[in-house]
């Protein structure tokens, strides 16, 4: 899917480069991932998630409500929030936020499997080799990965945050 088929963001000052926006997603630890679940309703689920090489990788039980809507339909979009500060007295919110859409879908070949579970162990418990092959030991066989290719990535940060560059 080219560029031309996702929106242009209307303030556009308030873009933040696709550099910055990597560096948002390699820095978070947690975003919401957007699926279409049951009866087309939106299903939005805070996840855990690791950022490599213009995807997201995410991990998952065999089966419930996000393994059946990816299964179902492979567009989504995932949402990170870095920085959400309210100023009441202004009636406004410093914000930085990058939004990532993408064709998602669960990794079938084993190698590629087991690659993302050790980097997404790798990046929540780093430094315990030995941990991280006693967990996949017991517990891979219990879980699906998940690989979100990026086709659109966009950030945008409060008006107030761009006049302060």
């Amino acid at each position: 899917m080219s560029m031309e088929q996702f929106r242009e963001m209307r303030r556009h000052k308030q873009a933040l480069p696709l550099e910055e926006c990597e560096a948002i997603l390699q820095k978070a630890t947690a975003g919401t991932l957007a699926l279409l679940g049951d009866g087309g309703y939106p299903y939005a689920v805070p996840i855990s998630y690791l950022y490599a090489d213009g995807h997201l990788y995410f991990h998952s039980a065999l089966s419930g409500h996000k393994v059946d809507a990816i299964r179902q339909c492979d567009k989504a979009s995932f949402c990170v929030i870095q920085q959400d500060e309210v100023h009441p007295e202004r009636y406004t919110t410093f914000y930085r936020s990058v939004i990532a859409f993408g064709r998602i879908h669960i990794i079938e070949d084993e190698h590629e499997q087991l690659a993302a579970a050790r980097m997404l162990g790798n990046r929540y418990n780093p430094n315990d080799e030995e941990g991280l092959r006693r967990e996949l030991e017991s517990g891979f066989s219990r879980m699906l990965m998940i690989r979100l290719d990026i086709e659109h990535l966009s950030g945008k940060e409060a008006i107030e945050l761009v006049k302060r560059r």
